[in-house]
């Protein structure tokens, strides 16, 4: 786990006691999901605080119905108590729900770069209604940068000034380190690393990789092709082989932070064709740096 993640996680747990709506963003791979299990994990063991999540697979079609079922699968009595239909009454419920738990209770979403703007505000707007009558409710969401862009758009300003937002950079500053630790936990003895993979080769993995999911990917394959043709240790030759032609395509690149063609279309707005010829570099040059700066003002790197 990276050395900043400790905080965060100390950090959220503080955050999900008081009634907050908390967002974990970061690129693909970068460890959301490993953080946001951490923390469920850890308050499942604690008891302190009632932990429920979203298992919808189709975040695209998420709205505060599906969620607040959600809530209502996790908190209530029994499985044959049956989830209120009409929304006045499903809210009203879940509130008096909460209220009796007399325990602060958390929604973990994750892929939630996908949520509906409306949605978005409907949650903080659910967790007031939960807070009016005297309950706690906290709900994280973890998702792509997109997530994080989305809240701080001047248009989304009701829900993102009160949202906590949590940027997460996985090994971005220590990816060498991270590598030496993974030969440690897979190798005994006194095996050096340098027996395995050149330092030359260990150092490219790291210029050209972001996470630690692209590291675990492209490293294992390493070894593999290394292993089948009889050759070691890894060189820098053998890794550079093995990594994706378009692994740091521009497409690619966005695809990490959230943005599909539909994404960045709305966001630049644009058609969906001007944007695949912006990725595929196809835009006079005028136009795509236009578009570039457009970019850079909406907090999306490439």
């Amino acid at each position: 786990m990276a050395p900043e993640y400790p905080h965060t996680l100390k950090e959220i747990r503080h955050h999900i006691k008081h009634g907050c709506l908390i967002a974990l963003a970061g690129i693909v791979g970068c460890g959301k999901t490993r953080v946001l299990r951490h923390v469920h994990s850890l308050l499942s063991k604690e008891k302190d605080i009632l932990v429920s999540q979203s298992l919808s697979v189709e975040k695209n079609r998420l709205n505060l119905g599906t969620l607040i079922s959600a809530l209502f699968c996790d908190l209530r009595r029994s499985k044959n108590e049956k989830i209120p239909s009409q929304p006045e009454q499903r809210e009203r419920e879940l509130r008096d729900l909460i209220k009796n738990k007399k325990k602060p209770v958390v929604l973990f979403v994750d892929e939630a770069h996908d949520l509906h703007g409306k949605t978005l505000i409907a949650l903080k707007r659910l967790i007031e209604v939960i807070q009016g009558a005297g309950g706690t409710l906290s709900i994280v969401l973890a998702g792509h940068p997109k997530l994080s862009n989305d809240l701080k758009r001047p248009t989304m300003e009701e829900i993102g000034a009160r949202a906590t937002i949590f940027m997460l950079e996985g090994v971005q500053k220590n990816k060498p380190e991270y590598i030496q630790w993974l030969f440690k936990q897979c190798f005994e003895g006194k095996t050096k690393t340098d027996t395995i993979i050149q330092p030359e080769a260990l150092n490219y993995l790291a210029d050209h990789l972001s996470t630690p999911l692209q590291i675990n990917q492209y490293l294992g394959i390493a070894l593999a092709e290394s292993y089948r043709v009889g050759i070691q240790p890894i060189t820098a030759e053998r890794i550079t082989s093995v990594l994706a032609v378009d692994l740091n395509s521009p497409e690619a690149q966005l695809i990490r932070q959230g943005y599909d063609i539909r994404a960045l279309a709305e966001v630049l707005d644009i058609k969906a064709s001007e944007v695949r010829n912006f990725i595929k570099g196809n835009l006079p040059a005028t136009q795509r740096d236009e578009l570039m700066t457009q970019l850079q003002s909406q907090g999306i790197s490439l």
